[in-house]
């Protein structure tokens, strides 16, 4: 009987397919299941099974699992983004295979009860409020003081996220949020939280150790599209050890310590802040960076862990490895995409990837869906590193035609501004 590994849901930009890879490599047949497939990165993949299925019903996705049970032995549950993760492990828990624990998943997934574990543990973190109305949104900005970051509780890869250096900017926010311009699964909760403002840090880890630190870019507020990332972050050791401790010290507090954990922080004039707890693997370019840098495959490691095989963390090398996202500077639609051949054929580029096709919609939102794209690069310097990555992103280039505008009092469309645009990296 064939072993197979399956995993719930998926994600746009990459990381699904790289797991489904990665089990085919270890002889694992992959097995997607989602509800809707073509909207995700493994559809259509070489010789995987998708199967289209209520990822949000538990007892269905039992049911599925029950039925594969009699044509595969199924080595392990997984899933590759944050709304499906605590469902896998619930899966895991239901036919006793390794996995986290669902309760710990799914408190670290609520960011306020987040806030609360770590809090009680004594963890460094900005101040914040849970609002749940305009007035008390209103509230709590003043009593932390402007700026204050504005965000859902429950929510992943910066969907409802702002600064709000105003009043007039925190109402304006809360209007978009609590007014149809964001998607709740239930009740609105907003936390409200102090901007720490400094350099951004993330750790990778597996277990209980702190495989990589890497540093990053978001470019300019009040949105937080990520940019750049570069692995391994140039830290003192002193600050190295300051970023590892705090880390543990999530795990501890969270029940967290099986599987992947990806952290995030700001270091301001306190050290080391956590923004935030992710209780599962970091999305595209995280792996592949990890991978760059020092040779550690930790989609692989984690699929390891997921069929109860001893993962193994340790270092083959030592490069410096940076990704640069592609990302649309206005709205309208994608009308061509130019140089992907001349950018990844530059010495030192890992891979090129867009995540669109001509002839898509750009509808700009402040977080990931603004990326088309990215480019990765690796070398035994930084200098190097970064060289590659302005030449390699600098080939690629894309059109994207603006939306007409409809002059209401003629009933006419134009297209305003006129022309191609091309942004390059």
């Amino acid at each position: 009987m064939a072993r197979a590994l399956i995993l719930i849901g998926g994600t746009r930009m990459g990381s699904g397919l790289l797991y489904l890879q990665a089990a085919q490599r270890r002889g694992l047949q992959p097995i997607a299941l989602s509800d809707d497939p073509t909207r995700y990165d493994h559809f259509a993949a070489k010789e995987v099974e998708t199967i289209c299925v209520d990822t949000d019903d538990l007892d269905a996705l039992i049911r599925e699992c029950s039925r594969l049970r009699a044509t595969y032995e199924i080595a392990g549950i997984t899933g590759a983004a944050d709304s499906f993760y605590a469902t896998a492990s619930k899966l895991c828990r239901h036919f006793d295979l390794p996995g986290p624990n669902p309760e710990a998943i799914e408190q670290c997934l609520d960011k306020y009860t987040q806030r609360q574990l770590l809090a009680a543990s004594g963890v460094p973190m900005p101040a914040y409020r849970l609002a749940a109305n305009a007035a008390e949104i209103k509230n709590s900005a003043a009593e932390i003081g402007l700026p204050v970051i504005v965000k859902p509780a429950v929510g992943h890869s910066s969907v409802g996220v702002r600064l709000c250096r105003t009043a007039d900017e925190v109402v304006e926010h809360t209007s978009h949020l609590l007014g149809g311009g964001h998607i709740w699964r239930s009740s609105p909760r907003i936390l409200v939280e102090e901007f720490a403002q400094g350099p951004y840090y993330t750790t990778e880890i597996m277990g209980n150790e702190v495989v990589a630190i890497g540093t990053g870019d978001f470019g300019c507020p009040p949105h937080f599209v990520c940019h750049e990332f570069t692995f391994p972050a140039l830290l003192s050791d002193d600050e190295q050890e300051r970023i590892v401790d705090v880390s543990l010290s999530c795990l501890r507090a969270l029940g967290l310590g099986w599987g992947p954990t990806n952290i995030e922080f700001r270091w301001t004039m306190r050290g080391p802040v956590v923004i935030e707890v992710n209780p599962r693997l970091a999305g595209t370019p995280f792996p592949q960076l990890v991978h760059l840098a020092y040779g550690v495959d930790l989609i692989t490691e984690h699929i390891k862990a997921a069929i109860g095989e001893e993962w193994d963390l340790r270092r083959r090398h030592s490069q410096t490895a940076a990704a640069r996202h592609l990302i649309a500077d206005r709205d309208g639609t994608l009308d061509w995409i130019d140089g992907h051949s001349q950018a990844a054929a530059v010495s030192g580029v890992a891979e090129v990837k867009f995540y669109v096709e001509p002839k898509t919609l750009i509808e700009r939102k402040g977080d990931y869906r603004d990326c088309l794209g990215h480019v990765i690069a690796a070398s035994s310097s930084l200098a190097e590193t970064e060289a590659t990555l302005q030449r390699a992103a600098g080939l690629v280039g894309w059109s994207i035609r603006p939306f007409p505008v409809i002059d209401k009092q003629n009933q006419t469309c134009s297209t305003s501004p006129p022309g191609l645009v091309k942004e390059n990296g």
